[in-house]
């Protein structure tokens, strides 16, 4: 999979959670934050990145290449991860 993937998600969510364990059950390679876990410039830098791909800023968000999927969506994440892999 060439695209990037980064999850936005909080440590007390279990659908963030739950996103991160079946990303890696995956074997899929993405990066993560946790944002109530950040602070100060961090934080605040973070949460503008998150608005600019979900401006409603809910959890667990998911952005794979041009993609953002807000929510724990396994079907949706499964079609978009299965389709950039039959490109690659």
């Amino acid at each position: 999979m060439k695209s990037k993937i980064k999850m936005y998600g909080l440590s007390s969510c279990a659908h963030c959670k739950d996103m991160r364990m079946y990303l890696k059950e995956r074997g899929v390679d993405f990066e993560w934050t946790y944002l109530d876990l950040l602070t100060g410039d961090e934080r605040s830098q973070t949460m503008r990145e998150l608005k600019g791909h979900n401006p409603e800023c809910t959890f667990p968000t998911i952005v794979i290449g041009d993609t953002v999927i807000a929510g724990f969506k396994k079907d949706k994440i499964d079609a978009l991860l299965d389709s950039a892999s039959d490109r690659s």
